[in-house]
């Protein structure tokens, strides 16, 4: 088993560059300026030169020799001796001693105060890279306290929480640095998203995960982000299942319809939701992706018969198209509006439709009013109007599920325009 006190090459070498740049002072000013006895000035010396040249295991052998030389070393030989003995240490990869010894170079009323932080930084390193998480989190603390501000640094501290166990913690710290890069109008990192969402998911915290993963996909809209954060949208306790039509066109939106039962089913809701142009739309493109037409003979005739359905449900919906759309005005309600608006939408008759829907939301009187507005911003959305898109869908308030629903087309609309 690999001893987890030992550094790797790499780790090793940042961590050895970043104390070289903290530094010891000159040994020769050393002994001028405190109390350094003259038997320990040359080894001493011999030692640091050595370190600087990365001879570390000389410079080791060196410093155990210059030690023998005195039994009761001051506090500020013994000072010098500890920061030595700590680059020196680090140097050949001995984690536990180099902290051990920089820690107390760190307490030492020795060490001047602009290269506490220097320090600090480097023993979050040190204590980290050897998977001394509780050390390395202190430290951190303590950095940041101190008023640190390397983001390479801070950025260890909900790692070093998160491996600690302390998921809390580590969503706490994470939510705070990427809202900080949000409002400098700079983007998160995939890692600290992915890492906020993992928090989420050990705390099994299903509202936090879905809020991690609404900004991985307006970040990195990868079809993987997407298709989890749809299907767990839709399968939240109230979500409404006369919203599953909706599920899908967003499927549709964002590539991550996969399968041929993918494209049938959501033909065949489309179909039973009364919008069959918007059905011959799922097949078409599934058609088009080359997902559906193939394998088994029982599958691609099971096909054929639902293309077969559709066409003729097209043909008979848009001889009646405009006589359902003067009934729809007769009525009490907006909701004919909505459905004649929409099913025009689906036909992509964008101009036709989307007034229509506007005037049945204006109307009122609404069986769904969070999915009438859902539907039109979604409609504004396909039309290619994105800023009327975004407006209407902020007013989705329904605790149906098409307030989430919302959301997600808010961020496609914003990804569309970028």
């Amino acid at each position: 088993m690999k001893n987890k006190n030992i550094l790797s090459g790499l780790a090793r070498a940042v961590i050895v560059s970043a104390l070289l740049a903290v530094g010891a002072p000159s040994i020769a000013v050393a002994a001028e300026k405190n109390s350094m006895r003259s038997q320990l000035e040359d080894p001493l010396k011999a030692v640091q030169d050595a370190v600087q040249a990365k001879r570390y295991k000389e410079a080791l052998a060196k410093l155990d020799e210059a030690e023998s030389k005195v039994s009761d070393p001051s506090p500020y030989e013994t000072y010098i001796l500890r920061r030595l003995r700590g680059s020196a240490a680090a140097g050949v990869g001995d984690a536990a001693t180099a902290i051990k010894s920089f820690n107390a170079v760190l307490e030492s009323p020795l060490l001047p105060p602009e290269e506490k932080l220097p320090l600090l930084d480097a023993l979050v390193r040190l204590s980290y890279s050897a998977k001394q998480y509780p050390q390395a989190i202190d430290y951190l603390q303590r950095y940041r306290a101190g008023g640190g501000t390397s983001a390479a640094t801070l950025e260890l501290l909900p790692q070093a929480l998160y491996v600690s166990q302390r998921y809390a913690e580590a969503e706490k710290e994470l939510n705070a640095m990427i809202d900080d890069l949000e409002r400098a109008g700079k983007s998160p990192t995939e890692q600290q998203l992915q890492l906020l969402a993992s928090c989420a998911l050990k705390r099994n915290a299903q509202a936090d995960y879905l809020a991690a993963l609404r900004r991985m996909v307006t970040f990195y809209p990868k079809k993987s982000y997407w298709l989890d954060l749809i299907l767990r949208t839709g399968s939240q306790p109230g979500f409404s299942n006369r919203l599953n039509l909706d599920v899908y066109r967003i499927r549709k939106l964002t590539g991550t319809l996969d399968g041929a039962s993918d494209f049938m089913e959501a033909a065949q809701l489309a179909l039973q939701d009364g919008f069959p142009g918007e059905a011959a739309g799922f097949l078409k493109q599934g058609y088009d992706r080359g997902l559906l037409g193939k394998g088994p003979a029982a599958e691609i005739e099971r096909q054929n018969r639902l293309k077969a359905l559709v066409e003729r449900k097209v043909a008979a919906d848009k001889a009646t198209l405009a006589d359902g759309e003067r009934q729809a005005a007769k009525l009490a309600n907006g909701d004919g509006l909505i459905v004649t608006g929409l099913n025009y939408v689906g036909y992509g008759q964008y101009e036709k439709g989307i007034p229509l829907m506007q005037q049945g939301v204006a109307k009122g009187n609404l069986k769904d009013p969070g999915g009438a507005i859902l539907h039109l911003g979604y409609a504004q959305l396909v039309a290619g109007r994105m800023a009327d898109a975004q407006k209407t869908l902020r007013n989705v308030q329904a605790t149906n599920g098409s307030r989430e629903l919302a959301a997600l087309l808010v961020i496609l609309s914003r990804q569309a325009t970028e």
